[in-house]
């Protein structure tokens, strides 16, 4: 039996957030997402997982989708990341992200390395991060279950967003 355990994220809170450009595509429309450009509007929500379409995916895809709203309240733009090519994330835009939110192609894995979020085989980690507009990472979390990713990451946006009021 083959067991694949996550790696532990190496970009913890308090590290600053490597800067990023990728081919997104948002309802199945392909653009050029830039993590500072998103980061001049607000926090960013940066999820990796391992393949458009496996159940896992779908799933987190799903919530992801259904608290988009809940992001977006507090100033949040989510960003997706695996390394499948920009055809399949067109796709999986428009049916498991409901088209509320891009995923990005990182098909030569760049992005993946510099957050440490890259699985045996190649393909991504399920690793969430939060990340502040000053590129300060605020929050993260591995795991290869779908289920408490955001969940998670909107508890994190919370707490950082209460922070700032004060």
């Amino acid at each position: 039996m083959l067991v694949i355990a996550p790696a532990l994220a190496a970009l913890k809170p308090g590290d600053k957030a490597p800067d990023f450009k990728a081919q997104a595509s948002l309802g199945g429309q392909v653009s050029t997402f830039s993590l500072d450009a998103a980061l001049k509007k607000g926090p960013v929500v940066l999820y990796f997982y391992p393949a458009a379409f496996t159940s896992g995916c779908t799933v987190e895809a799903h919530l992801f989708a259904e608290a988009i709203d809940r992001y977006k309240a507090l100033g949040a733009t989510v960003i997706g990341v695996s390394n499948d090519k920009i055809e399949t994330l067109n796709k999986f835009s428009v049916s498991e992200c409901r088209s509320k939110f891009a995923v990005a192609a990182d098909t030569d894995q760049k992005i993946m390395k510099a957050y440490d979020a890259v699985l045996m085989f190649s393909s991504a980690s399920r690793t969430s991060y939060v990340i502040a507009p000053d590129h300060t990472i605020i929050y993260e979390y591995s795991d290869l279950s779908p289920d408490k990713h955001v969940e998670n990451t909107l508890q994190a946006l919370q707490q950082w967003s209460g922070k700032q009021k004060k």
